[in-house]
């Protein structure tokens, strides 16, 4: 996972999806490799070939504030990948690892998503593992059950490409908000073994992952195919749990008045689940 070198890993990734076309520079089958040349991005960011080349190879690790700033401009980087891009700049000291104990849902929050029976909800930890999910939840997909790495599910369940129509943007988004969640601890033993075990199994983990995307799940629709109620276009909206560092809460809703919303009220009656009861891992 460039543990040694994760700024040059990041730079070198970003570098290669910005198109030529974009800074009026020819392109096409005039270039070897995809995306910008390094001496092309020094130039657009205002400083040495050689500079660059050194922050690429690892030999310079701690660019100025200035220099992250025009790195941002030239590789179009959005909040987050600015703010993961000063935390690769600026990385925290490491520290002596201590056993995580294993993520739990409060009792509290439990409490609240009982009371959500006509709900999909959910919470995930800071692996996407799901700690806790309402019934309704479970029977709107599998990727929602307790246990479950959402993550692993949607590249390696064939099921997945099923289930989420639009899997080829749901797959990029997982990655970016994992991305997101691990931040720059990547020698965190679970993401290794996460990250080890999909891309030895998974094409499309591999070239995704090394995209270097970073995104936070904030809000969005997302569209389920569901074998009993049929497609259903569902909004969402996340919270992080204050308290318990890591942990997501994610919930979902129709339109009202939308067909979404009649499906999900049917699948409702059909889930054999205990409506009063979320389920926790």
């Amino acid at each position: 996972m460039d543990s040694d070198n994760r700024l040059g890993a990041f730079l070198r990734a970003r570098r290669q999806q910005v198109s030529p076309e974009e800074f009026g520079m020819a392109g096409g089958g005039q270039r070897r490799v995809a995306g910008l040349r390094r001496e092309e991005v020094a130039m657009l960011a205002g400083m040495s070939a050689d500079y660059y080349v050194r922050l690429e190879q690892g030999r310079d690790k701690h660019p100025s504030d200035q220099i992250v700033a025009a790195l941002a401009r030239v590789f179009a980087l959005d909040d987050d990948g600015v703010a993961h891009l000063r935390e690769l700049a600026r990385p925290a000291p490491r520290r002596t690892r201590t056993p995580r104990r294993p993520e739990r849902v409060t009792p509290s929050l439990l409490r609240l998503m009982r009371t959500w029976t006509d709900t999909p909800a959910l919470v995930y930890g800071r692996h996407m593992d799901v700690l806790a999910a309402t019934p309704l939840a479970v029977a709107l997909n599998a990727c929602s059950v307790p246990g479950v790495n959402q993550v692993r599910m949607v590249f390696l369940d064939p099921e997945a490409r099923n289930v989420f129509p639009d899997w080829p943007t749901i797959a990029a988004e997982t990655l970016a908000a994992l991305r997101v969640s691990a931040g720059t601890d990547l020698d965190d033993p679970r993401l290794t073994e996460l990250v080890g075990e999909l891309s030895l199994k998974s094409d499309d983990f591999r070239r995704l992952w090394a995209k270097h995307e970073v995104r936070a799940k904030t809000a969005g629709e997302k569209r389920f195919a569901h074998p009993l109620v049929g497609e259903l276009a569902l909004s969402y909206e996340t919270f992080a749990v204050n308290g318990a560092p890591g942990q997501t809460l994610v919930v979902y809703h129709a339109e009202p008045g939308s067909d979404a919303e009649q499906s999900l009220a049917l699948l409702g009656t059909i889930d054999t689940a205990p409506a009063s009861s979320p389920v926790a891992h």
